[in-house]
């Protein structure tokens, strides 16, 4: 079992109060690693690392280049270490080896992809409307970052937002869910390997209200990347405003996954089922709404039922598993509340609904695939994230009322539609609430194109080159070419 140290400013740092907090994995209930409790004492400490190490030379006058030519370093040590960073994410959180497998290698594409993009940020000479003036305008780094991720998908959130403040010239602090922090002190570590200079990357671990808040009030904090729910996202935005910080916020969904009748029947079905269940429904953009049109409601929820009730469901280690554990205590129990609040407002459980434990279920922090019909939009669970294998299936009848729906929320991270009219999908598509909408697929991403969500789903955009604009800010340079001495009372 592992003893894993903090990193600040280029060393490894046991916690001021000498505390360790244990690791365990959901599914056998053992500890595999221990974690520095950390402070604010420690928050400060490397908040100071990083402003440091943002006005070092070693850093600061890194060309832009120099930084790419870093990262795509990082991003070579992330690939070679691929398999490893995936299985400690898998012990942590439980999620099946092979979607962390696949997300791990994924990993190293976002870093190369802002590597490649770090000396590409050009800024724009500007015909000014004044004679005698030259004006131009150059974008710069914010300074410290500080990243706030989740326990859900802790190495691909984080390189969400440290692959492009790096590439802009930030430097990062990153707190990881003191569930899964293992794979993100490892990631540091690759970065140090890589040459990155100390203080530019940092990892402090322990509780939310004991570091997070730290970091978010500290004043040389320029800007807060938060991922998580919206109850946790509207504390930072609070926070974060009291010092004007700029903030990203990434936070939770009630997807609509919409089903016409006449979508490609099984290619929607397979949608509908990777879309809630995949990754134990543990994800912010799940399909946890499932809107079928009646002419076809019977015969696809018949098919979802079908197929749901053969999943394989066991040791996340086995490539064969397709749904773990639940990721934590905490969660399991919040999400067997919902299914009984489910009951009460009068679902009908249809497939699942219960806990599971015996041989193959490790500790037994499993719950079953479940899916409810007879559910109308105005239930809790239509209306609030469950973050769980939890499907509600709502029935319409026409396009307009299958939007109404989808629309009536107060998140929209993102939606989907199932149809093979190309005008029916794009008429959707211009109406749809939400900041992704898939058509006849589910649950893409890529580091090419931005991620983020309106309403309660959060605040700024995450990939693609809308990103990079999260870490910089706009400098306007005027220099006179042909002074004024008419009028010295006049400048300009």
């Amino acid at each position: 079992m592992k003893q894993y140290q903090m990193l600040i400013g280029g060393h490894w740092t046991d916690p001021v109060a000498g505390e360790w907090i244990d690791s365990v994995e959901p599914f056998s209930g053992e500890v595999i690693a221990r974690i520095p409790r950390g402070s604010a004492a420690d928050a400060g400490a490397a908040v100071d690392a990083a402003h440091a190490a943002f006005h070092n030379p070693a850093w600061s006058e890194l060309t832009a280049t120099a930084r790419g030519a870093l990262l795509r370093k990082l991003a070579g040590l992330i690939e070679r270490d691929a398999a490893h960073l995936a299985d400690i994410e898998r012990s942590c959180n439980g999620k099946n080896i092979t979607e962390v497998a696949g997300q791990a290698r994924n990993v190293a594409q976002w870093f190369y992809y802002y590597a490649g993009l770090a000396d590409k940020i050009e800024g724009a000479v500007v015909p000014i409307n004044k004679p005698g003036v030259f004006n131009y305008v150059r974008y710069e780094p914010l300074g410290v970052v500080a990243a706030i991720t989740p326990w859900n998908s802790p190495l691909a959130l984080t390189a969400w937002k440290m692959a492009p403040a790096l590439a802009c010239g930030n430097t990062i602090v990153i707190k990881p869910s003191e569930y899964t922090s293992p794979p993100l002190l490892e990631l540091g570590a690759l970065a140090l390997e890589a040459g990155i200079p100390p203080g530019v990357v940092n990892v402090v671990t322990g509780y939310g209200g004991e570091i997070g808040a730290a970091l978010i009030e500290n004043r040389k904090v320029a800007k807060v990347a938060f991922t998580g729910g919206d109850f946790g996202g509207r504390e930072v935005a609070v926070a974060a405003a009291r010092h004007f910080k700029k903030v990203t916020l990434e936070l939770g969904g009630k997807s609509a996954n919409i089903v016409f009748d006449d979508a490609d029947f099984d290619q929607a079905v397979n949608g509908a089922i990777a879309g809630i269940f995949g990754a134990a429904g543990q994800t912010c953009m799940a399909g946890s709404r499932l809107l079928v049109q009646r002419g076809i409601h019977d015969r696809f929820v018949a098919r979802l039922v079908e197929i749901a009730s053969q999943a394989r469901i066991g040791d996340p280690a086995l490539p064969e598993t397709q749904v773990g554990p639940i990721a934590t205590q905490a969660q399991y129990e919040k999400i067997l509340r919902y299914i009984d609040i489910a009951k009460e407002e009068g679902a009908t459980c249809i497939l699942g609904g219960q806990p599971l434990s015996g041989p193959g279920y490790g500790q037994g922090q499993f719950i079953s695939p479940t899916i409810f019909t007879g559910v109308t939009n105005t239930m809790r669970i239509a209306r609030e994230e469950v973050f769980g294998p939890i499907l509600a299936v709502i029935p319409f009848g026409e396009m307009d009322e299958a939007l109404a729906i989808a629309n009536d929320s107060d998140f929209g991270l993102a939606a989907a539609v199932w149809t093979q009219d190309l005008h029916r999908a794009l008429y959707c598509v211009d109406r749809l609430e939400a900041g992704t909408v898939w058509v006849n697929n589910y649950r893409s991403t890529s580091f090419t194109t931005p991620f983020g969500g309106y309403k309660n789903s959060g605040i700024g955009r995450e990939g693609g080159t809308e990103a990079v604009k999260e870490y910089l800010q706009p400098k306007s340079v005027w220099i006179t070419t042909r002074p004024n001495k008419a009028n010295p009372w006049v400048l300009g």
